[in-house]
């Protein structure tokens, strides 16, 4: 079934709302600078990224320009054009400007300000999506050391980097680690926020997570059974947000070969999301990624072929033919071809998804290991040895340096 990469609980948003509010707003350069930012979140809010990233990074040059080069509003300019980077699979982009913005923040604000602290949490979430596992750590630790010492133990801003912490843990396959982290952030959200709350449901989602990853469905089950039970009471049954529990649980359903449970669940998703968000919309296609598994688990391969088509043809619209965001789908269909011994079909597009890696500037990303090795098989099967033992070969040293991988559009609530 359709995986997301586990626990990416991404606070972008929390940043976002610094554009707005008109709070330095006096001199003509300072309304001017507020300007380019409220127009940068308007075409945010209306998903037009590149025009966001580009008001924005117009935003921050004019702040410099007016308030110097260590002035805060910089670094929110630039935290926010970095988002918008983000929004396109722009990692490359993203990284320097966040860069930036935290030496301008750690200069002026102190290095244990909590705006600090929310910095190195985005920077080390980039580096999670990047595959930078080793990088991402000592980030996460960080920003946690400094939440705890300002905010306390139990504050729910500490829970955050808890969460955040223990699903870096579980990308790397570290899940003794990772457990007792996200279960102490579900405690802590659970006495702060209430066992009902939405806050409640993200960890919820990620410890599932993390015990289905390892084949623990017993536990896994309950968990994600109470956050639908939540977001339903909370959000209503056509939510979208009801629609991600739907998914999430009918994934363990199928884990356990239950098709009969999961199948209503995906269904259900899918009418959700085609209603609330429209036939084209990206989470539209997720949904229909995991219909098709259970088509092709049903024995059905002419109708999984059909919807995972008609994902791609979502994605490919949504995105673009080479956006890092289709290559999850990619892979299905070049896998579903595999299976189908349509070596002919599976073949460019194990190498597509491969490239579009490739051309996002991570090479080395993990999720690149599971399509060699999905594509070396292909190759093994046509005989051609050599060119497979270069894929393997190229796969291992990418997983010695990070062995865990998910592959697949990716729906993780956000924090």
């Amino acid at each position: 079934m359709q995986r997301r990469s586990a626990g990416k609980l991404w606070v972008w948003l929390a940043i976002l709302w610094l554009a707005g509010g008109a709070a330095w707003a006096a001199t003509p350069q300072e309304e001017a600078w507020q300007a380019k930012m409220d127009a940068g979140l308007k075409a945010y809010r209306e998903t037009k990224y590149a025009e966001a990233a580009a008001l924005w990074l117009e935003a921050a040059k004019e702040a410099e320009t007016s308030f110097g080069a260590q002035d805060p509003r910089l670094a929110t300019s630039l935290q926010n054009a970095g988002l918008a980077y983000i929004a396109q699979a722009k990692f490359a982009d993203a990284e320097p400007l966040y860069l930036r913005a935290l030496a301008i923040r750690e200069k002026a604000q102190g290095p244990e300000n909590l705006a600090v602290a929310t910095l190195l949490n985005n920077l080390a979430l980039l580096y999670d999506r990047m595959g930078r596992y080793p990088q991402a750590e000592p980030l996460h630790q960080r920003a946690l050391a400094i939440r705890e010492k300002a905010r306390g133990p139990d504050h729910p801003d500490t829970a955050v980097s808890l969460n955040n912490l223990g699903a870096l843990y579980h990308a790397m396959g570290r899940f003794e680690q990772a457990e007792p982290l996200l279960k102490r952030a579900l405690v802590i959200r659970e006495k702060a926020l209430g066992a009902e709350s939405l806050e409640v449901t993200v960890t919820l989602n990620n410890l599932a997570e993390l015990y289905h990853d390892q084949h623990r469905y017993a536990e896994a089950q309950p968990l994600q059974e109470r956050a639908l039970a939540i977001r339903e009471k909370a959000r209503g049954p056509d939510h979208p947000d009801t629609a991600v529990s739907l998914n999430n649980l009918g994934e363990v359903y199928a884990a356990q070969g239950q098709v009969a449970k999961a199948a209503p669940l995906f269904q259900r998703a899918l009418v959700i999301r085609e209603k609330s968000l429209g036939p084209d919309h990206p989470r539209v296609a997720r949904t229909l990624n995991n219909l098709a598994l259970i088509a092709q688990a049903k024995g059905n391969p002419a109708e999984a072929e059909r919807l995972l088509r008609r994902s791609l043809a979502i994605q490919e619209k949504g995105f673009g033919v080479d956006d890092l965001r289709v290559a999850g789908t990619v892979q299905y269909l070049a896998e579903f071809y595999a299976i189908q011994d349509r070596r002919a079909d599976a073949e460019p597009l194990f190498k597509r998804a491969i490239a579009a890696w490739e051309k996002a500037g991570q090479p080395e990303h993990p999720a690149v290991a599971t399509l060699l090795e999905g594509y070396a098989k292909v190759l093994r099967q046509a005989y051609r040895d050599a060119e497979a033992a270069t894929m393997e070969s190229r796969a291992k040293a990418i997983r010695a340096k990070a062995p865990s991988a998910r592959m697949g559009p990716q729906e993780a609530p956000k924090d």
